[in-house]
């Protein structure tokens, strides 16, 4: 046991715990842990970004692909409170993901010193566990239960926080074994229950979701669904969890969903819940299931059991792990699904009649751009998010084919699509990686550009610019025709802005023009940006905004 810094016992824990990369913008409140990483920088990647907000959602990102905790530092203070944004989606998101932040000595506590911030107070309703450590000693203790609490039952972040002579202290303490966290499986009672309720039911419907998934749990889900003949539902921003090629699948459940999916729910007599909390964009505000008693028999599968009756009453409550749960529903004996055959076939015609874009004015029609990417991209491409009206086109036109090729927040937070794809092709380098963004989502974390420009991140972001916040201008125009204020934006040329920090940029004007464009970006050696410059009424995927305006302005409507 070599005396070491604290910096370098936890910089030492991280690595034993899995850990290969982190995400931060540097700041004196934890040089001693930089200091550390330098010794070890081939083995513990560190990528220093532009913004706390961008490299928190980095770190989130890096959890959802990985399984494994993402890694964000950052310094006390502002530091902290830019990166709060992606502990706020890594909590909604149900994302493995640690914050370790440098704080004020320890001498200087509770003295409001330079920058200081009581973080177990600041983050206690966005993380699963906030703490301070308060001795070098401690650290091996401190980063296993972190890592643990992180990956054990529901997914999701927790925030460390090291006073600066914390980590520049000397210490000897012995390293632990790396932490093994507990999974919990389906009880045989608690299967056979859920089997006889889909005995029993006339009109079934699989919606699954959440976080800690897999690629086998996904494939295991189908082979459950296919089985016994089940129709198969995702929920918000969960589409890549199965194959939307499969004839079992039959939409997402999620914002504007497809209003015949939407009366599917309605009018199923049981819904088997694999994972989503049941929140209230999957239940389209609470109105697709009744509260507190669903009129549909529920079956409710969730890795935390908190959850289970925190909204709605199941007949089946279920704590598992979901890849467990999801290989135990695959050996469950079939039902005979020939009943509700009909069913399920007349939802997997309405997904795929939903799949035909509604054509959109102006030069780029969005849909037929989705369209395209959906018929030309591998099916291992990475297609990134943030939040806004422009996504309508991703979730409603794409097809997604593997696990892991949607990172978008559910949370719905702007700004994540190219920090997302930044981390997306620093973990998956030989993928197609590709963000979108609109004009207003862009420029919240637009300047991670220059982080992908940094490590030679051959990213395509696709930058959709309609001049507005669109989804504040849509709720403006239902709700207060005529009195629009604060959602147009001026913006910069973003083709331009690209070329300045590095990158190849490029302005689409007209739908013709877009494959050319993207093939060329496809075959750059530097991140491109194509902005796709549209038409403001262009507002949602089935209504103009003109639409949106004149149905608000008549009579009925007031």
């Amino acid at each position: 046991m070599a005396e070491r810094t604290g910096g370098r016992v936890l910089i030492d824990a991280l690595r034993i715990n899995g850990i290969d990369m982190a995400f931060g913008v540097p700041g004196e409140s934890y040089l001693a842990a930089l200091d550390a990483l330098y010794d070890v920088r081939a083995a513990l990647r560190f990528v220093v970004c532009r913004q706390e907000g961008g490299a928190a959602f980095m770190a989130e990102a890096y959890g959802k692909l990985t399984g494994r905790p993402g890694v964000c530092f950052a310094t006390r203070g502002p530091g902290a409170c830019n990166a709060s944004i992606g502990v706020h989606t890594a909590f909604q998101d149900s994302t493995p993901m640690l914050l370790l932040l440098g704080q004020v000595e320890r001498s200087a506590r509770e003295r409001e010193a330079f920058q200081e911030v009581e973080f177990r107070q600041m983050f206690a309703p966005l993380a699963k566990w906030v703490a301070e450590v308060d001795s070098p000693q401690r650290i091996p203790e401190m980063v296993n239960r972190a890592v643990s609490t992180c990956l054990s039952g529901r997914p999701g972040p927790v925030v460390l926080t090291f006073p600066e002579d914390v980590l520049s202290e000397r210490c000897t303490v012995a390293d632990l074994r790396p932490t093994q966290p507990a999974a919990a499986a389906p009880d045989d009672a608690a299967l056979q229950r859920l089997r006889d309720l889909l005995a029993g039911a006339e009109r079934p419907l699989l919606i699954v979701g959440g976080g800690g998934w897999t690629a086998q749990a996904g494939a295991d889900v189908l082979r459950f669904a296919a089985a016994s003949g089940l129709p198969v539902a995702t929920s918000f921003r969960c589409q890549d969890y199965v194959d939307n090629r499969h004839d079992h699948y039959v939409g997402d459940v999620g914002i504007a969903i497809d209003p015949a999916l939407a009366r599917r729910v309605r009018d199923a007599d049981l819904i088997i819940a694999l994972g989503p909390r049941l929140g209230e964009i999957t239940t389209q505000g609470y109105t697709l299931l009744d509260l507190p008693v669903p009129r549909q028999r529920l079956v409710h599968i969730h890795p935390g059991a908190e959850e289970l009756n925190r909204v709605y009453q199941p007949d089946l409550a279920i704590v598992a792990a979901l890849p467990q749960a999801a290989r135990a529903l695959a050996a469950l004996e079939p039902v005979d699904g020939g009943r509700w055959a009909g069913w399920r076939a007349a939802g997997r015609a309405d997904y795929e009649a939903s799949l035909t874009p509604r054509p959109q004015p102006g030069g780029v029609d969005m849909g037929q751009v989705m369209t395209w990417l959906r018929d030309r991209l591998p099916d291992d491409t990475i297609l990134c998010n943030g939040a806004g009206n422009y996504t309508g086109w991703i979730h409603r036109c794409y097809r997604f084919r593997r696990f892991r090729t949607q990172l978008a927040p559910t949370a719905g937070a702007m700004g994540y699509g190219v920090p997302a794809a930044v981390a997306a092709k620093l973990v998956q380098p030989e993928r197609v990686v590709v963000a979108f963004a609109g004009d207003g989502c862009f420029q919240m974390t637009g300047q991670e550009l220059a982080t992908a420009v940094q490590y030679r991140l051959p990213i395509v972001v696709l930058v959709i610019n309609n001049g507005m916040f669109g989804t504040i201008r849509m709720h403006q125009e239902r709700a207060h025709p005529g009195r629009v204020i604060a959602s147009d934006l001026t913006n910069p040329d973003f083709a331009r802005l690209a070329e300045a920090h590095g990158a190849a940029g490029r302005v689409v004007e007209e739908t013709a023009a877009f494959p050319e464009a993207f093939e060329e970006a496809l075959r750059a050696d530097r991140p491109t940006l194509l902005e796709l410059r549209v038409s403001p009424e262009s507002l949602t995927t089935t209504r103009t905004l003109s639409d949106i305006r004149a149905a608000a302005l008549t009579p009925a409507a007031r």
